[in-house]
């Protein structure tokens, strides 16, 4: 009991004296599977809903963690011990641990700096023929003092075919590519940067960032907000005050693609094209009512046209009521675009994550019975996850999405739920439906084999048009019909060599029919595919 005690208060005294320096950890981390796991053990509390998460913060549920050390199996406390190699980073003076391998490390007590290159290859064949994928660049981040943290990450990337185009349906980041000569396909290149800058107290931050972000539970592409996009710039503004209670608020600057002909004119006898600017404002309020119980609300507004708005940059807002005094309540062709969200995570029974979230366009609640004239546009996930149950060292995934009609559209192009061309929300996008089934063991450190299951299932798009003076968005029916089917089986094998050094297998069947413009030629009709990479890096 004595030895419990002391070691609570060494915990206590090691978290108390982190400091509040914010360096997000890239959400493909493999950090964030086995903090999902430790929640799942009931070891730590995690509010899952908002990534990515901060790597003080990771450094910090690692401690808590190690509290409950004894009660950890074999693979997991040689996880933890993995995992303490990067984020003793942020816990311990340099040299005082045994460190990951870094290009570069240095730490006093006012700068702290780690830099690493980025290298990965990727090869991909079937019965259509072959794709590879190539990237390199390089990593830094750090601190100043006790308060600012920075980042940058530049990848360059070469693809010999574009599996992730606009149009494709795929979980696969999408990308701003170069098509080569004009091409409308084929070998191509492209760049991501991603960065950012934060000033951070004990209860907040505020940050200038272009990365990405996700929000809303999910194992398989979030409803709410996705990675699916190519990374945009946002502020990034967070408080915690109370243990019960925590804001989370964006500020970003999306991509239109859309030309602006106000602004176009000509200079040496070019065109000079413009964009149209748009913009989007969101926050997301999450409550605990109880241990191992996260409830999220939040609104969002898509606008543009005329540049920021400074009422957009409160927190605080009802954005959807903002619009109605600014662009009148009339019509839709006056105001913006506004959505509201939830999401509930619950952890409360170990080994078991239940969460379900709700993103709505539109919902007419007076008509919502009523087939006819429902607009019940909304995107609707629900899902489970359990962890070392009844097998030690497994984990079974389960999640169904159901998208309505016309839902993450809007009438106006400049206000869709998107940013070059990309669906914010689930990758599926409108009228559609999809069933994932996952299950995996965990056989060493680091060394994660596992088997997945999908059925997606896409209805046809409904075109916009106006009726008698009012739009037909009412009435929509669900899947009347399937414009497009996936129905895919994979297994994978990982294996995190050394710390974000990765070696990956895959082999999957994979049927896809319908509409072709929804999956790349690669992987048209029935396929088996296998696919093989080695990564290091983010």
């Amino acid at each position: 009991m004595v030895k419990k005690v002391f070691s609570v208060l060494i915990l206590l005294t090691i978290v108390l004296s982190l400091k509040s320096q914010v360096v997000l950890q890239p959400i493909t981390s493999s950090v964030y599977g086995f903090l999902d796991e430790m929640a799942q053990m009931k070891y730590i509390e995690l509010n899952s809903a908002i990534k990515p998460y901060s790597r003080t913060f990771i450094a910090k549920k690692l401690l808590e963690i190690e509290k409950n050390q004894s009660e950890l199996n074999k693979r997991q406390g040689k996880e933890l011990a993995f995992y303490f190699k990067d984020f003793n980073k942020e816990l311990k003076a340099k040299g005082d641990f045994e460190k990951r391998k870094d290009i570069l490390f240095y730490k006093d007590s006012l700068f702290t700096l780690t830099a690493n290159l980025i290298l990965g290859y990727e090869y991909r064949t079937n019965e259509t023929g072959s794709y590879s994928h190539y990237w390199n660049g390089a990593e830094m981040y750090g601190y100043i003092g006790n308060h600012f943290g920075f980042s940058a990450s530049l990848r360059d990337n070469g693809v010999s075919d574009i599996l992730s185009g606009k149009n494709h349906l795929t979980t696969d980041q999408g990308a701003n590519f170069k098509l080569n000569q004009g091409q409308t396909g084929g070998r191509s290149d492209y760049s991501e940067m991603i960065g950012a800058i934060y000033y951070s107290w004990k209860w907040g931050r505020l940050g200038f960032v272009k990365d990405n972000y996700t929000w809303g539970d999910s194992y398989h592409g979030s409803n709410i907000r996705s990675n699916k996009v190519p990374s945009v710039g946002y502020i990034d503004f967070s408080i915690k005050p109370v243990e019960w209670f925590e804001l989370n608020y964006t500020h970003s600057w999306l991509v239109s693609e859309i030309l602006d002909s106000s602004r176009t004119y000509l200079i040496n006898n070019e065109e000079r094209k413009l964009f149209m600017n748009k913009n989007l404002a969101a926050n997301i309020f999450t409550f605990k009512p109880f241990k191992n119980l996260h409830f999220s609300v939040g609104n969002s507004i898509i606008y543009s046209d005329d540049g920021i708005k400074p009422y957009y940059l409160i927190p605080f807002m009802f954005y959807k009521s903002v619009d109605h005094t600014y662009n009148s309540a009339g019509s839709n062709a006056l105001g913006q675009n506004t959505q509201m969200f939830m999401n509930i995570s619950s952890r409360q029974l170990k080994h078991l994550h239940l969460y379900a979230s709700l993103f709505v366009d539109e919902v007419s609640i007076g008509k919502v019975f009523d087939v006819q004239q429902s607009s019940n546009i909304y995107s609707a996930k629900i899902g489970a996850k359990v962890n070392n149950l009844p097998v030690k060292n497994t984990y079974l995934i389960a999640e169904y999405t159901r998208n309505n009609p016309w839902v993450y559209r809007h009438q106006i192009e400049s206000t869709t739920y998107e940013s070059n061309q990309y669906v914010l929300g689930h990758y599926l996008g409108e009228n559609a439906q999809e069933i994932y089934l996952e299950a995996g063991v965990k056989l060493l450190r680091g060394l994660n084999v596992s088997v997945a299951y999908t059925s997606a299932l896409k209805g046809p798009e409904h075109e916009y048009d106006v009726v008698f003076g009012n739009a037909n968005i009412k009435g929509l029916p669900f899947m009347e019909s399937v414009a497009w089917e996936n129905r895919t089986i994979e297994g994978s094998i990982k294996y995190e060599v050394i710390n974000d050094g990765y070696l990956y297998l895959k082999g999957s069947l994979t049927n896809y029919t319908g509409d072709s413009s929804y999956t790349p030629s690669f992987y048209q009709g029935e396929q088996i595919t296998i696919t093989g990479g080695i990564n290091f890096g983010f």
